[in-house]
């Protein structure tokens, strides 16, 4: 049986670990990246709209 990265990677403790920590930095890195985008786009919206901010605040 030939030990082939793609079987260690798969099969041996240390493999499921790494595999599940690629995994989960891929996740976070997916959500950092909605969490920026979504905060860049209200602060854009807020920035073309400064006014109705002011009026919703009196």
């Amino acid at each position: 049986m030939e030990n082939t990265p793609w079987e260690t990677l798969f099969t041996s403790d240390i493999g499921l670990l790494s595999l599940f920590t690629i995994g989960f930095i891929c996740v976070m890195a997916v959500y950092i990246f909605m969490f920026v985008r979504k905060n860049v786009l209200n602060a854009e919206a807020e920035q073309a709209h400064p006014v109705a901010k002011e009026a919703a605040h009196h």
